[in-house]
């Protein structure tokens, strides 16, 4: 067996010497990147923290309303956050939210123009699925070590960790629900002289809408379910308890503030749930 591994490919080392590249050629970007993701973490931050509790509670009812139209969603809401509230974690709340809807605004802005991309073109899909399914398998922890490396310690390596592996959810149902589009619309479209932007706005991204909302979906759920490991990174939020507990071995901590992921995740999905599926 050794003279198989005498001859052993430098998986690690190649990785290390593109690391020491990027790091050494790219700091500019690294660091200019950084800077426009703490300013979006701490502008949604602000929002979250600065108002009243009841003030933000209050609102997510109303958006709750707006999106589902039923009162027992609704009330779901709001007793999932008065219970937060009650259990004093309302900061590490807010944390964890912030990182989930930066998640969200970073990897919808990306993942959604990449996805109607490789519906167009399925050739640009089958070279880039392998990536998608690597990105999706490895291990995240491992996505921690890049992110300290360029970002340091913070909420920014805890979000870059969070997008490399929520990003191919978005990216996988756009592409599912812009190539599904019916061929007839699309025909019936052409025969009207629809031009392409406008079979994109009118047609396939309209049909497509119950996908990327679905994958709006997966992506806070993915997000959500990141918060423990970013905690390991340093960013701030729920996962902290969740760690500290594991640390110390508190049987109490870490149920309760496990059990908090679980009512942030409850409320989140069922505001976000297409009607369909609450039926």
């Amino acid at each position: 067996m050794d003279w198989i591994t005498s001859t052993k490919i430098p998986v690690g080392k190649t990785a290390k010497l593109g690391f020491d590249w990027l790091q050494n050629n790219a700091e500019w970007f690294f660091d200019t990147l950084s800077v426009a993701l703490e300013r979006l973490i701490n502008a949604i931050l602000w929002v979250l923290q600065t108002p009243s509790p009841f003030v933000i509670i209050a609102a997510f009812v109303i958006l709750t309303w707006v999106l589902q139209r039923s009162w027992k969603t609704c009330l779901l809401v709001l007793v999932g956050f008065l219970f937060i509230l009650n259990q004093g974690y309302w900061e590490e709340t807010t944390q964890s939210l912030t990182l989930v809807l930066s998640a969200c605004v970073v990897c919808m802005a990306v993942g959604v123009p990449i996805g109607i991309a490789m519906a167009h073109r399925p050739r640009l899909y089958a070279y880039t699925r392998p990536v998608l399914d690597l990105m999706q398998t490895l291990p995240t922890f491992v996505y921690l070590i890049p992110a300290i490396v360029f970002f340091g310690i913070g909420l920014v390596p805890g979000l870059m960790a969070t997008v490399i592996f929520v990003l191919p959810a978005p990216i996988r149902l756009t592409h599912l629900g812009v190539s599904s589009t019916p061929t007839a619309l699309l025909e019936a479209a052409e025969a009207f002289g629809a031009t392409p932007r406008q079979k994109l706005w009118k047609v396939e991204l309209p049909y497509a809408l119950p996908q990327i909302m679905t994958g709006l979906n997966q992506t806070i759920m993915l997000s959500l379910s990141m918060v423990v490991i970013a905690a390991l990174v340093g960013a701030d939020g729920l996962g902290v308890p969740v760690v500290r507990a594991l640390n110390s071995v508190n049987t109490a901590l870490g149920f309760e503030s496990g059990f908090i992921i679980v009512v942030v995740a409850i409320i989140l999905d069922r505001m976000l749930r297409l009607k369909g599926d609450n039926e």
